[in-house]
């Protein structure tokens, strides 16, 4: 190979590598783009429930799993009051090192005083690699 040729192909390797980072850097802008997008509405949702009060310590979050292309939580709801409470809680999906990747809102209806009732919070896309769900907030109304 003359040196002519392998100084132009190192170029070439560095600048597909080059246009290969920056689309994958564009990529993540639309999806995180996206991600804040859902989070918003979302927060919109939560915006809406009247005479709610917080009740983030009656509710938790189990475990993520797969449920075809999209992921799942149980999310659990105690109701520590004398009469049946309504849940509205936002759920967000996190990625292994804390970054958000999806925001779901769920409704949990008619927990009966002193008892428990799931609900299933179900991711709005495909997420991958390891996921974590956390409660942003409950409102019980």
């Amino acid at each position: 190979m003359k040196r002519g040729t392998g100084i132009v192909l190192a170029a070439t390797t560095l600048l597909a590598l080059t246009g290969c980072d920056a689309a994958k850097d564009k990529a993540g802008e639309i999806v995180s783009s996206a991600t804040a997008a859902v989070a918003s509405a979302a927060q919109e949702k939560m915006n809406e429930v009247k005479d709610g009060v917080n009740a983030t310590g009656d509710v938790r979050a189990g475990d993520t799993r797969a449920d075809g292309d999209r992921t799942v939580a149980e999310i659990t709801a105690t109701n520590p009051k004398d009469k049946n409470a309504d849940y509205t809680i936002l759920v967000n999906f996190r990625d292994g090192e804390g970054n958000l990747l999806d925001s779901v809102v769920l409704n949990i209806d008619a927990v009966p005083p002193g008892k428990s009732k799931t609900g299933t919070a179900r991711s709005n896309r495909t997420l991958s690699g390891e996921t974590k769900a956390e409660v942003a907030q409950a409102l019980r109304h």
